[in-house]
C-alpha cells in the first residue's frame, strides 16, 4: 500500500504560516507606538479640525505680527511644512539644517498688535520632537522662557543628530496662533 503525504505537506504549510503570524503579532508588540503630535494634538484632532487651526491663524495675524526666530532664523507663524515629508524636505525646505547638534539652540519670539504697535503677553507651548520618536522631546512653556517687556526668550541643546519637528501654539488675548517646522539637527 503505497503512503499519501499530501496531508502532512498542507499541515506543514498550515503550521508554518501559524508561526509566520505569531511572531508577526509578537514583534509588532515589543515595537514602540509613537504618535504624531502635530499642533499639540492628536492626528485624529488635526484632521477634524485642520480648517479651524488654519482659520485661527489667520485671524491671528490679522491682528498681530508675530515673530519667532531661532538660531538667527526669522520665521512668522508658518505651517507651509506640514504638507512635505521628511525626505521631500531635504530638497524643498528652506527650513534645512535650522538647530545645531550637541550645542544650544535659541529662541526668541514676540508679538506686536498691528494697531498699537505693542509687544503683547503670550501664552507659549512649544514642543521641539524628533520626526521618528518622541523619546528626546523637549517642551518649552513660559516658564522655560525668559521675559523681558513680552520678548520670550530661551535655549535649548539638541542631543541627536536627526530630524526634528517644531511645533506649538501661542495665544494671546484669547487668539491662538499655531506653527510647524520640519527641520533637522546638524
Amino acid at each position: 500500500m503505497k503512503r499519501n503525504y499530501w496531508p502532512l505537506f498542507f499541515i506543514g504549510i498550515f503550521l508554518f504560516t501559524f508561526s509566520l503570524i505569531v511572531w508577526t503579532v509578537m514583534s509588532a508588540v515589543k515595537n514602540p507606538v509613537n504618535e504624531d503630535e502635530s499642533f499639540l494634538r492628536t492626528y485624529q484632532d488635526v484632521d477634524t479640525n485642520y480648517n479651524d487651526i488654519m482659520n485661527s491663524n489667520q485671524i491671528f495675524l490679522n491682528k498681530y505680527d508675530f515673530t519667532l526666530v531661532i538660531n538667527d532664523e526669522k520665521f512668522g507663524l508658518t505651517t507651509e511644512d506640514i504638507k512635505f515629508s521628511q525626505r521631500v524636505l531635504e530638497k524643498h525646505s528652506k527650513h534645512k539644517n535650522l538647530l545645531k547638534y550637541d550645542k544650544q539652540n535659541d529662541i526668541k519670539l514676540f508679538v506686536i498688535d498691528k494697531i498699537t504697535k505693542e509687544k503683547k503677553a503670550i501664552d507659549i507651548v512649544l514642543k521641539i520632537t524628533m520626526s521618528s520618536s518622541n523619546k528626546f522631546d523637549i517642551l518649552l512653556k513660559n516658564e522655560n522662557f525668559t521675559n523681558t517687556q513680552n520678548e520670550y526668550n530661551t535655549n535649548f541643546k539638541i542631543i541627536e543628530e536627526n530630524n526634528w519637528n517644531i511645533t506649538g501654539t501661542f495665544k494671546v488675548d484669547g487668539l491662538t496662533g499655531s506653527i510647524y517646522i520640519k527641520t533637522n539637527a546638524i
